[in-house]
Formats: C-alpha cells, sequence, structure tokens
C-alpha cells in the first residue's frame, strides 16, 4: 500500500473518530446543562425567563464546540489527508 492511501485512511479514520467523539459529548453537555435548567426552574419558577436564557446561550456554547470539532474533521479530511483525490487515485479515475 501507497503512503498516500495509508496517510487518506488515517484521515477518514480520524474524521471518523472526532465527529462520533465530540457529537457524544455535545449530546452529554446540552443534557446536563437542560437537567440544571429544570432544576433552578423547579426551585424558582419566577426566574423561568431568566433560567431560560442561560439554558439557550448554555446549549449554543456546548453546540459550536461540536461545531468546531466538525470543521476540524472536515479539514483534515479534506485539506490534510486530502481524502478523495487519493481514493480517486487509488481506483484508476
Amino acid at each position: 500500500m501507497s503512503p498516500e492511501v495509508i496517510i487518506a485512511s488515517v484521515g477518514a479514520i480520524a474524521l471518523a473518530i472526532i465527529t462520533a467523539a465530540f457529537a457524544i459529548g455535545a449530546t452529554i453537555g446540552d443534557g446536563m446543562v437542560s437537567a440544571r435548567a429544570v432544576e433552578a426552574i423547579a426551585r424558582q419558577p419566577e426566574a423561568r425567563p431568566n433560567i431560560m436564557q442561560f439554558l439557550i446561550i448554555g446549549v449554543g456554547f456546548v453546540e459550536a464546540n461540536a461545531f468546531i470539532a466538525l470543521g476540524f474533521g472536515l479539514y483534515i479530511f479534506f485539506a490534510v489527508a486530502n481524502v478523495p483525490s487519493t481514493v480517486a487515485k487509488a481506483l484508476g479515475h
């Protein structure tokens, strides 16, 4: 196997691992933020508008990390490992 194919394979695996890890992390983070918001609203119902505002901001920060990770994974996939052109070369296209 040529070094280009090995690098492309590692790039594809890196994209999968990065995307999966940060998707799982974002899901756990969203759940924790939402659970804490529900607890806070149950304790102080009159503070619901403020709590909801912070809930939306908190979920936004958690999801931003997931999108940054997806961008980083796609950068590795396309720019560093150059997967599409390497696969095309390996297949003789």
